[in-house]
């Protein structure tokens, strides 16, 4: 994430000088859980620039310009763009540590699915990686359906199930405990992207 930083302040540099205006887009979770600080440490090392930053799980596209530089989970596609691979972030199954009380944890991958599993409300990106892992999942198997990561954050800290967490985000909680991490570990590639 600091060559992110790097990257937002080389996207708004006039002269010498940091300033000006700088799009930034990346996922809910990345732009409300990861990001904050980076982008306050930048601010306070550039005072004059300023940063507009678009929280959504779509790709941007960077060469319509409805983003400078993007933070994301694939690596683009489009030939005219600067890209570089900052290092993976793992996603595992997580609980909040309350709802394990007085019980085993689930040993297997349909034990998850009968404790309650929070997931997506429509097949996605996420989902067919997880069946081409060889995790037969599907739509119906979520007892918790949201499209939404920072409503599936919300949930799973709430305690409506198990769910999918960036295995250092949920590191910060000391409510959430991981599970079946031998079974179920998947890196997501992350990629800071932005124009020539």
């Amino acid at each position: 994430m600091e060559i992110a930083a790097a990257a937002f302040a080389r996207g708004a540099t006039q002269g010498s000088e940091v300033a000006g205006l700088v799009r930034v887009s990346a996922s809910e979770v990345i732009s409300v859980e990861i990001l904050p600080p980076i982008l306050a440490d930048l601010r306070r090392r550039h005072p004059q620039l300023v940063v507009a930053l678009s929280p959504n799980n779509r790709n941007e596209d960077l060469l319509r310009r409805e983003a400078d530089v993007a933070v994301r989970m694939v690596r683009p596609a489009q030939g005219a763009l600067v890209a570089r691979r900052i290092g993976d972030i793992h996603v595992g199954l997580h609980v909040r540590a309350e709802l394990l009380a007085g019980r085993a944890a689930p040993a297997t991958f349909e034990e998850v699915i009968a404790f309650g599993l929070i997931g997506v409300e429509s097949d996605n990106a996420v989902v067919r990686a997880m069946r081409a892992g060889g995790i037969p999942i599907r739509v119906e198997d979520f007892a918790f359906r949201t499209d939404s990561d920072l409503a599936q954050m919300a949930a799973l800290r709430a305690g409506l199930g198990i769910g999918v967490c960036q295995v250092p985000l949920a590191a910060r909680d000391p409510a959430l405990v991981r599970i079946l991490p031998d079974a179920f570990s998947h890196p997501l590639d992350t990629w800071v992207v932005m124009h020539e």
